[in-house]
């Protein structure tokens, strides 16, 4: 292969190939930090060789092989060293080519089981959230700590040590790289959804900073889902997630104008809504309703769906989302649900029917530094024509946000029902 920068081809490859090298080693080593040593071993041998011998024709199984000779030099190491604490003799010889074969078969033949295992490993439920999420962007996105902490913008520290405890607690409590026993894979899988879901979120409407969206992780949140529908076909809600991101990531050239700033759903130009996405989602989303009764992604996935559907915000069929918040409500009650009720019943049946809903929701505790509680309120108070009421509204909304962007939206809302 020719080119220019083998230093970047190692880059882009790695990004590619790394989350595949990592789960294949997973499974053999059975400790996902091991594992990545071992790749990232592979890594810096490609970085030292490549400038020099020229990047090889097939740069993915090169690394592939470098990564499983690691692999088998650890093995013979280790079985060296048992058979002297253990004197086992053959038996240890045996068990060593057994699990050289064991790593042959799992690189070459199951990459797709592997990588299964590898997510919902990273997703495990022992981890605490935010472990979750960093530990699968390192070892199924293949992104730096650097890259990590910049898109969630924390200091690398915070992340690295996020990274190392959750290895370390997956060690700590034996955690084998395997699927769910069947009993186990509904909760399981509801922990490797949640974990997309919320990396796709960050990436949508940023908690905090200067940037309204960060697309580079709606882009890798996507990614995992698309991988997790291809190796799990049967599962209902991966398919709704998958049809939920392709549908929200379908409006990201419209949610923000020519000076970076958020223009909100009912104000967007729907002509720059992007077509193949939202083609992709509804398919995503007709393979799920076959599939059986939607759950709580399918019914997000049927709302924005409605959204997609509609040529103008008139045109959108309120009445149709406001039952399927209803419904939503009832399969996974949440105040934030019934918030987003109040929007669609304020569209269908008048603000007023509303801000009823909304003022239930005043009292709530979860909602008690939620901004969008107030701007909800505010944009309803002011339909009414309550405008004082709106704007105190507002300028709770802008104090409660942690997101540049969103602030300076609240204030100017807030300003114009001055």
């Amino acid at each position: 292969m020719t080119v220019g920068d083998p230093h970047r081809v190692v880059e882009a490859v790695w990004r590619i190939e790394s989350a595949r090298v990592v789960a294949g080693l997973a499974r053999i080593v059975n400790d996902v930090g091991l594992a990545e040593e071992l790749a990232q071993d592979a890594l810096v041998i490609a970085l030292e060789q490549w400038p020099e011998s020229g990047v090889p024709d097939n740069p993915g199984a090169w690394l592939m092989l470098t990564a499983k000779h690691r692999a088998v030099d650890l093995l013979r190491r280790r079985t060296r060293y048992e058979r002297k604490l253990e004197e086992v003799g053959r038996d240890m010889e045996i068990r060593q080519e057994s699990a050289e074969a064991e790593l042959d078969e799992a690189l070459d033949d199951h990459i797709g089981d592997d990588m299964l295992r590898l997510l919902f490993t990273a997703c495990h439920p022992v981890l605490p959230t935010e472990g979750r999420l960093a530990l699968t962007l390192r070892l199924l996105g293949g992104l730096t700590t650097e890259e990590i902490a910049r898109a969630f913008l924390v200091p690398d520290a915070t992340i690295g040590q996020r990274i190392f405890r959750a290895k370390r607690t997956l060690a700590d409590k034996q955690v084998r790289i395997e699927m769910p026993a069947p009993a186990e894979l509904a909760e399981r899988l509801s922990s490797v959804l949640e974990v997309i879901y919320l990396i796709f979120n960050e990436g949508y409407s940023a908690t905090a900073g200067d940037d309204w969206m960060r697309p580079s992780l709606c882009e890798e949140a996507l990614r995992l889902g698309r991988i997790l529908a291809g190796l799990m076909p049967r599962e209902a809600e991966v398919h709704g997630l998958v049809a939920l991101m392709e549908i929200q990531a379908s409006r990201a050239p419209a949610r923000t104008g020519p000076g970076g700033e958020p223009v909100l759903l009912l104000d967007q130009d729907r002509g720059l809504w992007d077509r193949l996405l939202i083609r992709r989602g509804l398919q995503a989303l007709d393979r799920a309703e076959a599939l059986g009764r939607l759950g709580p992604y399918g019914l997000q996935a049927a709302i924005a769906a409605c959204h997609a559907r509609a040529l103008s915000a008139e045109d959108t069929d309120w009445e149709r989302m406001a039952a399927l918040y209803r419904v939503l409500a009832h399969v996974a009650p949440s105040p934030v649900v019934e918030l987003n009720r109040a929007v669609a019943v304020s569209m269908a049946y008048g603000p007023a029917r509303g801000l009823e809903i909304v003022d239930g929701l005043v009292a709530e505790r979860a909602l008690k530094d939620y901004p969008q509680l107030p701007a909800v309120r505010g944009d309803l108070l002011a339909k009414l024509g309550r405008l004082d009421e709106a704007r105190e509204e507002f300028g709770r909304a802008a104090a409660l946000t942690r997101n540049e962007r969103e602030r300076t939206l609240f204030l100017t809302r807030a300003a114009t029902h001055a």
